[in-house]
């Protein structure tokens, strides 16, 4: 009898810890305020994953960020009411991959899904009671320009209430130099790029096979949009801008690191018709609250000149947080501060170095009668699990997609591991208030959001020298204090044969730059990287050798005299320096 029993509490103890386990994985762990709950939709996708959708009955429709000759959405249903999605299937696939890993639409309009991969927009009809559906994928927008060299290249949509579809064409430079990224050079003066990119293009919503010539442009000056969405209320198209890069590596005269750390501003932008916001030739300064000349225009951080003649934002966020959804909450589940206000996810830095990554986050902006009634706030946090956030890929998740619900629940996607949160809201509305606003508040204190002390958070070692020392100061921003880069933007240094390979292609690398896709192992990065011309042949050597000889790399040292040899060859051969082109062969 005593053996039964014990062995009866053995059971009951192994169900108590199987029932746990399943509570912690099923529970979201993210931080919200009080009265929120997260749950966990799915734990991981594969080829993960960037925008959301969800129908009314529940079904979530997700862009695979890597999708394949098969597949490039996924549709998840929970059938019991627990929040897991007990069924995920797989469709959408094109017949060929996607050449760039930058899919940034899953909208639900008219009665049709609308997805994008990096140069197609395509829409399929829906029914009702049906998880995947079941007409032919249509091809609603073709991208035809050449883009073998283009940054910037995602096509977000969004739809009005008139039957019109919006979509922006991202600029394909920095801040339109030429030769691009290139040190201490003046940028086009008019910039030709104006003409066809750096905009919002405005076309037909119910209309197939358009190209950019059967749309109209809309607006102007906005460098890279992937953040953008109708606001029912005012009836106006919003968006959250991706600000320049490179101030301390194009010009370390006028920047320092901190500066180029926190500049400039994310612009969240009210779009209207005809509107230009500056690009490329000013930039918005959320620290001083105006819009300042860059210094490719001949900007020195203050000068604000003709950027005065530009639309400003209607709020600044930091710089490098990288906003990439945006939605208006119309849903009746959250409490009234957050009717009609604007949800954004902040993907998160990746070139803040040598001070912690930022973002990670996903904020909130009030709004009262379709406009902005207060800063922003913190609305869900936690998703990095780590703080400080030293490089980017420490991050265990960032956020990207948001969709709400038919139930006013709210949807939050992960580019890392293709993780699923909803969040739900099971306190008193009417209990909810400045307390639980407070609380939110506070978190503005961590690393991930607070803006860096000059001396304190800086996380370069004080000593160091040599290589280590111009790898800090010029290469970590992109490729990361520990060489590991950043997925899908910038490559990582160990394990290519690009670093440990062939000197001389090495040494050109950092003398001319670098563009076009590059494959290392499975992955393939767009980055763009800058010409390094005005590191002299002493330091190119040193910051060399050091890569070559670091995060696992042994490769043999490069000296000045090799450098001398390859930058007096290219000056003599009177060929103009080109960025060497990079492969995913």
């Amino acid at each position: 009898m005593v053996s039964h029993i014990k062995e009866a509490f053995l059971l009951f103890g192994v169900a108590l810890i199987f029932v746990q386990c399943e509570t912690d994985v099923r529970d979201g762990g993210l931080a919200l305020p009080e009265g929120f709950k997260s749950a966990v939709v799915v734990d991981s996708i594969s080829e993960t994953v960037r925008h959301l959708a969800v129908t009314d009955d529940h079904i979530i429709y997700a862009k695979l960020r890597n999708a394949n000759d098969t597949a490039s959405v996924v549709a998840l249903q929970d059938t019991n009411g627990d929040s897991y999605a007990d069924i995920i299937e797989k469709f959408g696939g094109q017949g060929q991959k996607e050449r760039w890993s930058y899919a940034t639409a899953m909208r639900i309009y008219n009665g049709y899904i609308y997805y994008s991969s990096d140069l197609v927009v395509y829409r399929q009809k829906l029914k009702k009671g049906t998880l995947i559906p079941e007409g032919d994928i249509e091809i609603v927008l073709t991208d035809d320009h050449e883009h073998g060299k283009h940054e910037h290249i995602g096509k977000p949509i969004a739809f009005d209430n008139k039957g019109h579809m919006y979509v922006p064409f991202g600029a394909p430079s920095n801040a339109c130099q030429q030769p691009k990224r290139t040190p201490n050079s003046p940028g086009l003066d008019p910039c030709p790029q104006l003409e066809d990119h750096a905009g919002v293009w405005r076309f037909d919503a119910n209309k197939l096979g358009q190209t950019q010539k059967d749309g109209y442009k809309y607006a102007s000056g906005i460098r890279s949009l992937v953040a953008m969405n109708w606001n029912p209320v005012d009836e106006e198209l919003y968006g959250v801008m991706h600000g320049r890069d490179d101030l301390l590596r194009l010009w370390p005269d006028r920047y320092s690191a901190h500066e180029s750390a926190l500049l400039p501003s994310e612009e969240f932008m009210r779009i209207t018709e005809g509107s230009h916001f500056g690009w490329p030739y000013c930039y918005y300064d959320q620290i001083k609250g105006k819009k300042v000349l860059a210094p490719e225009y001949g900007g020195d951080g203050d000068i604000v000149g003709r950027c005065s003649d530009y639309e400003d934002p209607i709020l600044g966020f930091p710089g490098h947080w990288a906003p990439n959804d945006l939605l208006f909450y119309e849903g009746d589940q959250f409490p009234e501060h957050y009717k009609n206000g604007a949800f954004i996810t902040f993907h998160g830095s990746t070139n803040r170095a040598p001070y912690p990554q930022s973002g990670y986050i996903v904020g909130f902006v009030p709004f009262e009668d379709g406009k902005l009634s207060g800063d922003f706030e913190v609305f869900a946090d936690g998703f990095a699990e780590v703080d400080p956030i030293v490089n980017t890929k420490d991050a265990a998740h960032r956020p990207m997609g948001l969709a709400v619900g038919p139930d006013g629940e709210l949807y939050i996607s992960d580019s890392v591991k293709g993780k699923i949160w909803k969040v739900s809201y099971e306190g008193d509305k009417d209990e909810f208030g400045d307390q639980q606003l407070l609380a939110m508040e506070e978190r503005k204190n961590r690393s991930n959001v607070r803006t860096p002390d000059v001396e304190k958070d800086n996380l370069l070692p004080k000593n160091l020298i040599g290589g280590a020392k111009i790898y800090q100061q010029y290469c970590s921003a992109c490729h990361q204090m520990n060489g590991r880069g950043a997925s899908g933007r910038f490559p990582p240094l160990t394990k290519t044969d690009w670093v440990t390979g062939d000197k001389e292609r090495l040494i050109k690398v950092l003398l001319n730059g670098m563009e076009g896709s590059l494959k290392v192992g499975e992955e393939v990065y767009n980055g763009v990287m800058p010409q390094h011309r005005f590191l002299n042949d002493t330091e190119t050597a040193q910051v060399l050798t050091f890569v070559r000889s670091s995060f696992g790399n042994e490769a043999s040292e490069i000296n000045a005299d090799e450098v001398e040899k390859v930058r007096k060859r290219q000056e003599e051969s009177g060929v103009p320096i080109a960025p060497i082109q990079a492969t995913t062969e």
